[in-house]
């Protein structure tokens, strides 16, 4: 079982707080004065401060002034309330851009940006590096040794691109770091096409709507370069504060699946993973997709160093940027709020703590409306929120011992969405691998969330669909998982190209063929409303039985030591498989050919699964649009159980001894989930 020392050593269970800009009300003495006696109700106990603040830090070039921050840091402490100081880089102050233009970014078009937004700086500019690296070493001189401050919130939310010519600079010298020659660029880029071909470095440039955007191997660079970039602007963030104390944790907030930038990127730069959580809940009639798609996420941030997290920020109601920004219905606020804990987060937190006065995020959600109270319903439902993690505080730092794990893998997107074919309407890579995981959801599987460059010790069942690009090593490590007894499963438009988007020669899936048993001849894309009809075979290994739907794509897949499970009953590759399994060495490779229909992969997961003999969170059927959840400590296991409906729900537990982490009421063999109920009940840990 896995207990993990805790994020950050002097916090006892849970963060629970969230974004807090006192900067913005320097001058209401009285709403500062509330603002602590208020956390405290809320039962906060954490604010990320100072996120966009440097104008407030630093009003002229070389000029501070901490006296307000000194003061709001003394305050909080005194409270016992925790502080993960922020550093201002998020949003430079005017003077900045006014003196300095170059800090501010050119977009694709060449045309530099003026003052204002968020993010519209250079990351690669020497000037901004050299005024973030001051303002950063001046809180930390100042703070970093403060017993009220327990980490780093460094910047908010990366994100964006810089066309300027000191990035074309930079780009240019990343190649050359790269490919070394010209030749061999040329080459991985298959620039003779449209007699595209570079003979100086100088002629390269990024991607632009006016210039070059056909070359794919130039797009995924480029998109590569901007995440080292990033990264590396990160990593020069962090260096001053961490030469004035080492040992304070750092992390900086993602944006969920955000295309811009390729998280993995930043392992071995954080200390600990954070991202914001803002789903559109209430878009159906339960909250599943968005509960489904939010899981996975979790497990996504929670496997990038395969250890506990931050929810860093989430709406304590609504948003105002979305494009129906409805209000969350009672109850929910705390079963979501949970649901981060089921997948391993280690904090609940908000933005923001009051709501804005001005300007465009007045009426974003928060914790404190405008009427400047207590008394909402709201407020209470984060107050419920804080009394929970107090009880649950025993299970912090639990971890989560997948045995499954599913690829959602950055590069792999960048590539096949910039593919021109064969569906330029939509290839629909994340909402593919969010319909496989929403299966082995349903049936309370623990997940981690890889990128295809991970290792694959440790789990039974991997899930790669839409695998198009195979980089190297990548197929030697899926044969050896799969050789000691593995289950692998692949699907249609796998092993397509290689890491520079050039197409695998001598057939697809490329470097997997052989690993499928499968030859895939061609791929028929559907028009938005075809179905074709997928009839399983009599006697298949799997025991699968009746017909499916298949849409948008459906591949001709010849066997090559493979066996069929289904196969294809209309269209001239009627009779052809559709779904297949190749047994090697003593594990198996499932290969769908078709994005098929629910039905199919709930069925089809739920064997897969029981074959591989993945072990679920609770060991018995759960009821429609519920889900369960399990966090492992030192010799206790933690369920979760959660009802993402609208209506009660029962179910009939697994016989395991349980008690409730936190109620009255006794466990016996079934509990009622009430609407939009969650329950955490508690279990002697099982032998692995």
């Amino acid at each position: 079982m896995t207990q993990h020392a805790p994020i950050f050593p002097n916090v006892r269970g849970f963060l629970h707080g969230g974004d807090y800009n006192p900067d913005q009300w320097l001058a209401y003495r009285d709403v500062l004065e509330q603002d602590v006696k208020l956390m405290r109700e809320a039962k906060w106990n954490a604010v990320s401060l100072g996120i966009f603040s440097w104008v407030s830090l630093e009003p002229e070039e070389g000029v501070f002034t901490f006296d307000w921050l000194d003061e709001t840091i003394e305050r909080l402490t005194k409270a016992g309330i925790h502080i993960l100081l922020a550093t201002p880089s998020g949003a430079r102050p005017a003077w900045l851009s006014a003196k300095y233009p170059e800090v501010l970014r050119v977009g694709p078009d060449g045309r530099r940006n003026r003052h204002g937004g968020r993010h519209n700086h250079c990351y690669t500019s020497p000037v901004y590096r050299e005024k973030v690296r001051i303002i950063n070493r001046k809180l930390a001189e100042r703070y970093a040794h403060h017993p009220g401050v327990i980490g780093w919130h460094v910047s908010n939310e990366y994100g964006g691109e810089c066309h300027c010519p000191l990035c074309q600079e930079a780009f240019r010298a990343w190649l050359k770091r790269k490919y070394k020659t010209l030749d061999a660029l040329n080459h991985a880029w298959w620039t003779p096409f449209w007699s595209h071909t570079y003979t100086d470095w100088s002629q390269i440039e990024s991607p632009m709507p006016h210039g070059e955007m056909s070359i794919h191997g130039l797009n995924l660079d480029w998109k590569r370069f901007v995440t080292d970039q990033t990264v590396d602007f990160c990593r020069h963030e962090i260096e001053p504060l961490k030469e004035v104390n080492p040992s304070l944790p750092v992390t900086t907030n993602f944006m969920g699946t955000y295309p811009g930038l390729n998280y993995w990127r930043f392992r071995g730069v954080l200390d600990v993973i954070s991202w914001d959580s803002y789903p559109r809940w209430h878009t159906h009639e339960t909250l599943v997709p968005e509960a489904v798609h939010t899981a996975m996420v979790h497990d996504l941030n929670r496997s990038i160093l395969r250890k506990p997290f931050l929810l860093m920020e989430s709406t304590p109601s609504v948003t105002n940027w979305q494009a129906v920004s409805k209000q969350k219905r009672p109850g929910v606020h705390v079963l979501v709020s949970l649901q981060a804990l089921a997948h391993g987060a280690d904090s609940v937190q908000y933005f923001q703590w009051r709501k804005s006065r001005g300007s465009c995020e007045k009426f974003h959600g928060a914790v404190v409306d405008h009427v400047g109270h207590a008394n909402t319903r709201v407020f209470r439902d984060v107050q419920a929120v804080g009394e929970m993690l107090e009880q649950l505080a025993p299970l912090a730092g639990a971890g989560i011992d997948a045995e499954a794990a599913v690829v959602f893998d950055w590069e792999n997107r960048w590539a096949l969405e910039d593919a021109k074919g064969p569906r330029n309407i939509g290839m629909h890579y994340e909402e593919t691998v969010t319909a496989h995981y929403a299966a082995l959801w349903r049936l309370g599987v623990p997940m981690d969330v890889i990128d295809e460059e991970q290792p694959l010790d440790g789990y039974k069942l991997v899930v790669a669909p839409m695998l198009y690009m195979v980089r190297p090593g990548v197929a030697e490590r899926m044969r050896a998982f799969v050789e000691q007894g593995g289950t692998l499963v692949l699907t249609y438009w796998s092993g397509i190209v290689d890491e520079n988007d050039l197409v695998h020669l001598g057939g697809f899936p490329g470097p997997l063929r052989e690993l499928a048993g499968v030859w895939a001849e061609e791929i028929d894309a559907l028009y938005d409303g075809e179905r074709v009809p997928v009839q399983t075979v009599d006697g298949n290994p799997l025991g699968l039985a009746g017909t499916y739907e298949a849409r948008e794509l459906c591949e001709v897949v010849h066997l090559e030591g493979a066996e069929p499970l289904a196969v294809y009953a209309a269209d001239y590759y009627a009779g052809m498989p559709a779904a297949t399994v190749h047994r090697v060495g003593q594990g198996r490779v499932y290969y769908v050919a078709a994005r098929l229909d629910e039905a199919f992969l709930r069925d089809f997961m739920a064997r897969v699964a029981a074959e591989a003999g993945v072990r679920r969170a609770l060991a018995a059927d759960l009821p429609e649009d519920t889900s369960a959840m399990v966090r492992s400590g030192d010799g206790v296991e933690y369920v979760f159980l959660m009802n993402f409906t609208p209506s009660p729900k029962e179910l009939r537990l697994d016989g395991a001894s349980y008690r409730h982490l936190y109620g009255e009421a006794p466990v016996d063999g079934t509990l009622v989930l009430p609407a939009y109920g969650v329950s955490v009940l508690q279990r002697p840990a099982k032998g692995r």
